[in-house]
């Protein structure tokens, strides 16, 4: 694309997370246009997009753009630069989707969790899409912000100041009563722990992508792995908890406690672990890679999630936009870094 012109960007799906981004887009009018959006539920299709989002404003007004149901229609009409892809977890359901996008001579740049590092789960998807992607000349990749960054981008940074490189272990404590329902619903929170169990051996359950972030750390520190171990439990309400979307009651499950090691020679250098329920009395988020210098982060408050997935996609379109062709993983691309912002106003001494 003309580098002077602003990236011509298509909604695809129109969820929270969806609707948050179209927002941020038409916020960065001067560097990204809306010049599209996807979504199949009937009563978003049809509706002007400022509408469905609550956007408002100027740069609302001007974006003029309709909520459709016809992918197809709305690809060939807008000629996208880069498609933001918000839809599910799963790749299997949506790789015809990337594939359309991709055809359409776009980048994809998606919240499919499975799409962050797909090689071992989805090959032969990966080798799909690789092929398209190249053959278009695009990028397709998976991004968010945990897979994407918390758990795998930036512990992966976190050691390119290290000589060597013993030991990363990762954990992210989240309170999800401050997170979008969908979330809530997706942790559990609310239902017996019977119905965790029932849930759990059904598969497809716990935090989707713990796996890939762990195979993406193993990759980018060249490490080939023994085996993987994941072991995922509830976590119960110790108390009364209350939403706003959802009442939990004190001794249903609250959520997941979800936590995966890569095992190299009978020790397990590589760690993550994961606690995401409603009702947790802190959020944060700590990098420790054992190595030459050590390397100790920790993020009081922890990563907002809803709003730091969203900061991924806008921000990770024109780093797609600028690499090579082809599926990439947040591991190929430049370092993430924060698009078209503006410095804050000095204020007054």
């Amino acid at each position: 694309m003309d580098t002077d012109s602003p990236l011509r960007i298509v909604q695809y799906g129109l969820g929270p997370i969806g609707q948050a981004t179209a927002k941020t887009v038409i916020e960065k009018a001067d560097a990204m246009t809306l010049v599209g959006a996807i979504d199949i539920d009937p009563e978003k299709a049809g509706r002007d997009v400022a509408d469905v989002i609550g956007a408002e404003g100027p740069k609302a007004a001007r974006a003029g753009v309709r909520v459709s149901d016809a992918a197809a229609d709305v690809l060939a009409a807008t000629n996208p630069d880069v498609v933001l892809h918000t839809t599910t977890s799963f790749l299997g359901g949506v790789t015809d989707q990337l594939v359309q996008c991709a055809r359409a001579g776009a980048h994809v740049v998606s919240t499919t969790e499975e799409l962050s590092f797909p090689y071992e789960r989805t090959p032969e998807a990966s080798t799909r899409l690789d092929r398209v992607a190249r053959e278009e000349g695009v990028v397709i990749v998976g991004t968010g912000v945990n897979p994407g960054y918390a758990m795998d981008t930036l512990p992966l940074m976190a050691t390119g100041v290290c000589t060597a490189v013993q030991g990363v272990h990762v954990e992210r404590v989240v309170n999800a009563s401050k997170r979008r329902e969908p979330l809530q619903e997706k942790v559990g929170a609310g239902i017996s722990t019977e119905a965790f169990e029932e849930k759990k051996a059904g598969g497809g359950f716990g935090h989707i992508g713990l796996r890939e972030s762990l195979l993406m750390l193993a990759d980018g520190l060249g490490w080939s792995l023994d085996a993987v171990e994941e072991e995922l439990q509830p976590v119960h309400a110790e108390a009364p908890v209350d939403t706003g979307f959802r009442q939990v009651q004190a001794g249903e499950v609250a959520g997941i406690h979800h936590a995966a090691a890569g095992r190299m020679e009978g020790k397990s250098p590589l760690t993550l672990d994961l606690k995401m329920y409603v009702g947790a009395e802190e959020s944060y988020d700590t990098v420790t890679v054992e190595g030459e210098p050590p390397i100790n982060l920790r993020f009081e408050g922890g990563i907002f999630g809803d709003t730091a997935t969203v900061g991924m996609l806008v921000n990770t379109a024109p780093l797609a936009d600028r690499a090579q062709p082809g599926l990439q993983t947040m591991a190929d691309l430049p370092v993430p870094r924060a698009f078209a912002t503006k410095p804050l106003p000095k204020t007054a001494a």
